[in-house]
This record gives structure tokens, sequence and C-alpha cells, in this order.
């Protein structure tokens, strides 16, 4: 992409994005089922992956035919991802070597993720990255989450930018339209589990950031 270095900031969604972490959440969300006395799978997460998370736990309750207070399922879930994270977590390839040269040209950088904050800085600090960002949205920063725009619009005002200058990273259908109401450019990333995703509000499309350079 010859004009990736003509913005003034850059923003991340975390989980397909930034770092491969959504099968490990779909990994967990199917263990968190059986352990509640359900059946699911991994590929269950294809259809509500990039939603907000009680799109995603009512999916799976839904699916595995389990009934447990909400917070059970959280409780059991957070352990299980967080054993994934620690012991699984990769960035994505060529995400790395991006920041640093972002870095370099002084650019201003956010991660804007429909994640809760304790999930976004359990993966962040495990792949090195807790302080890299200029800014860092979670869940609990917005009211409307994804496909509205709030996420991306609050990231764009605490870094003093325009949407016209900032460029987005997204790898789904939801996180795509969030940026393109924003105002700003995205590139999409595709993976294995979002197949499904509509990608065509993307300028382009990527399956890692090296591909950029």
């Amino acid at each position: 992409m010859n004009n990736l270095l003509n913005f003034d900031a850059y923003l991340f969604d975390m989980d397909g994005t930034l770092v491969a972490s959504e099968k490990l959440k779909g990994e967990a969300l199917a263990q968190t089922c059986i352990v509640a006395g359900g059946f699911a799978k991994l590929s269950d997460y294809k259809s509500v992956m990039g939603g907000s998370w009680e799109t995603v736990r009512s999916h799976f309750y839904k699916v595995s035919n389990i009934d447990i207070p909400n917070e059970k399922f959280d409780e059991i879930f957070r352990s299980l991802y967080k054993d994934l994270i620690s012991s699984k977590v990769e960035i994505t390839k060529g995400a790395k070597e991006l920041i640093t040269l972002l870095k370099g040209n002084n650019k201003k950088m956010g991660v804007v993720t429909s994640a809760t904050r304790w999930m976004a800085n359990e993966i962040l600090n495990n792949i090195n990255l807790s302080k890299a960002f200029d800014v860092l949205i979670t869940k609990e920063n917005v009211t409307k989450h994804k496909p509205e725009p709030e996420a991306y619009l609050l990231a764009i005002e605490q870094l003093k930018t325009s949407a016209e200058n900032t460029l987005i990273f997204e790898d789904s259908s939801v996180g795509i339209e969030a940026g393109h109401r924003a105002g700003c450019k995205v590139i999409g990333l595709k993976h294995e589990l979002n197949s499904l995703h509509n990608f065509s509000g993307a300028s382009i499309t990527i399956n890692s950031f090296d591909e950029l350079f």
C-alpha cells in the first residue's frame, strides 16, 4: 500500500486483527458451555464473531441449550480464556513490524475493541504491547457498540485528529461498518473465522500485515 504513511493516526481492532485471538475466544466459549453442562463447537462462534459480548453469550446459550446465570458463565469463560491467552495468544503476522514503522514515523495509534478492558489488558500485556498505544477504547467506554461508530469517534477525539486522517484495521462486518460510518478508511483483515463477513466496505483486504510493506 503506497500511501500507508499518509495518515496521522492508526486504529486497530484487537481480536482477530491485532492478535490472532478469535480462535482462542471461540475455544473458550465452547469449553465454557461444556463446563456448564451443554455442548458447543469452535465453529459456532463464526456467525456472531465481532458482535457484542451480550450477543455472543446469548448465541452460545441457545446453541448449547444451557441456562445458567450470566455472571457464572462470564466467570467460567474468564478463567478459561485467560489460560488460553497466557499460553497461546499470538500477534498477527506483520503487526509488530507495522507498529514499529508507525512509531518510527511519529504516528498516533490506538486500539478500539468491543472486548472488556480486562480482556484487552490481558492480551496487550501478553504480547508486550501494553505501552505501544496512545489510546485504548474498550466496551466500558461506550454505550453504543460496533457497528455504531461511537468507539472510533471517541478514539479520534482522544487522539486529537480527524476521521480523514485516520486509518482503521478491522476483521469483522460490524467493525468495518463502524469505521466507515466514522468517516475513516478501513483495511479489512481476513482469517479462518470471518469467512461469513462482508468486506465490501473496506478499501482493501489483506491476510496479514506484512502484505502492506
